[in-house]
């Protein structure tokens, strides 16, 4: 996998929609990042290469809704924790849940698979989707995830995104132990 350099602020050269979305909220509410460019980052293998080269822990993100799809979940946890679908369903008191579709993640989160963060919530204001965020993740320092885009990823204060990011989405936690 090629990665980048680390660099400080949005990259010069145009990308995506969405990924310049993402860097220009961040620039806008004055949270600052490190960030990376690699190859886009097909397993969480190639995340942890990811999260070395920038010092921090690159979350796994899963976008999930019960069989009835009558609500959604974005649920972030450490890249190499286990996830048991039974686990969070329990926690949440919803039924079992399973992967939310590519067409359910481009109409809610304007991402493609592969690419959820909790930065794609900027694009859910009709608050669709529910935050769950695994409190390893939320208890650590920094957060590391893809600018809507899985071919960067970037490095945040964690409290960055809980008190200013979230703040202005106006997305809360769910916080969930798994």
């Amino acid at each position: 996998m090629n990665i980048s350099p680390v660099f400080t602020g949005a990259p010069a050269e145009e990308r995506c929609v969405v990924e310049q979305a993402a860097y220009a909220l961040l620039e806008k509410l004055q949270i600052p990042y490190t960030r990376v460019d690699h190859d886009e980052a097909a397993t969480m293998e190639d995340c942890a290469a990811i999260g070395e080269v920038l010092g921090v822990d690159i979350c796994k993100n899963l976008v999930l809704t019960p069989r009835n799809r009558s609500a959604f979940y974005l649920l972030c946890l450490p890249g190499d924790k286990h996830f048991l679908t039974k686990d969070f369903s329990k926690q949440i008191g919803s039924s079992r849940l399973s992967f939310a579709t590519a067409e359910d993640m481009t109409e809610l989160l304007g991402v493609q698979p592969g690419s959820a963060s909790v930065l794609a919530l900027m694009n859910d204001p009709a608050h669709r989707v529910t935050l769950a965020m695994d409190r390893q993740v939320m208890e650590s320092e920094y957060f590391g995830c893809h600018p809507c885009r899985n071919t960067s990823s970037v490095k945040l204060k964690t409290a960055d995104v809980l008190e200013v990011f979230l703040k202005h989405t106006g997305h809360e936690v769910t916080v969930v132990e798994l």
